[in-house]
């Protein structure tokens, strides 16, 4: 049994897997000043709760975008979990990946661990050219050539981000809640014209770089390509974007359990 941790600035996502079978998954709010022992009575009480022994994890292996978390973790895994990092405890890092993923940027080591295994992931399960659209609280482009090439990609601000700003930054524009979405681009109230915004907008923002982004990476219209979304934010915006194709909420933890198997020789 291992253990496989994507460690996000919003959200924290760990799942386990058993045999290369998925058994359980849970999601919590990234708390960068967790300690070590905090880590571990949360996850121990899950586990507990889901019939797992902890004491069973042979392997963990943790992706991160938070330093101080990626920190409180290991000492986690090492002190609870008997990992050790010099055998069974490994953190996703560029050098690990150049195996499963060439990186064709100016400086590879910049890129974050979770762009890298998105892409992995998508590309294991299309064999094409394609985009991963990641709605965290940055939303991030990842483009994926042939051959698991990662190009690039582009960040922009995440919906709730944009959200805060908007309403901290003006003196009558009320908080509101985008799970309603709206019917109609015109709204015909505040709330309306907001929530028109944000949906709309982003949909047509992420149609539009997607329409820049094909011409840029397909030689001719017949070439496959495929419009991958993952994220807390994914399934929301989806209807409002024409141009994803496929919703995966599970991308990253799908990409952490290829990059496992391969480290570990299966």
């Amino acid at each position: 049994m291992y253990l496989v941790v994507d460690i996000g600035n919003s959200h924290t996502v760990t799942g386990m897997y058993r045999d290369g079978e998925l058994i359980g998954q849970w999601r919590l709010q990234s708390a960068s000043k967790s300690t070590a022992d905090e880590l571990a009575v949360q996850y121990q009480a899950l586990w507990a709760m889901a019939g797992i022994d902890s004491q069973e994890i042979e392997s963990i292996l943790i992706a991160s975008v938070v330093p101080t978390l990626e920190r409180a973790w290991v000492g986690c895994c090492e002190k609870y979990f008997q990992a050790r990092l010099d055998r069974n405890l490994l953190l996703v890092r560029e050098e690990l990946l150049r195996d499963l993923v060439r990186v064709d940027l100016d400086n590879p080591k910049e890129v974050g661990a979770d762009r890298l295994v998105n892409s992995i992931a998508a590309w294991d399960h299309h064999h094409c050219k394609l985009v991963v659209i990641d709605f965290g609280t940055a939303i991030t482009f990842d483009c994926v050539g042939d051959n698991c090439t990662y190009l690039g990609g582009a960040i922009l601000p995440g919906i709730a981000i944009s959200l805060e700003a908007l309403v901290s930054r003006t003196a009558q524009l009320p908080h509101i809640n985008v799970s309603d979405g709206p019917k109609r681009i015109i709204g015909k109230s505040t709330v309306e014209a907001m929530k028109s915004g944000i949906l709309f907008g982003y949909g047509a923002m992420v149609d539009g770089l997607v329409a820049g982004i094909r011409d840029e990476m397909l030689s001719n219209d017949q070439e496959p390509f495929k419009v991958v979304a993952t994220g807390g934010m994914a399934g929301l915006l989806a209807p409002y974007a024409k141009a994803i194709e496929v919703i995966d909420p599970l991308l990253t933890l799908h990409g952490l359990a290829i990059i496992h198997a391969r480290l570990a020789g299966r």
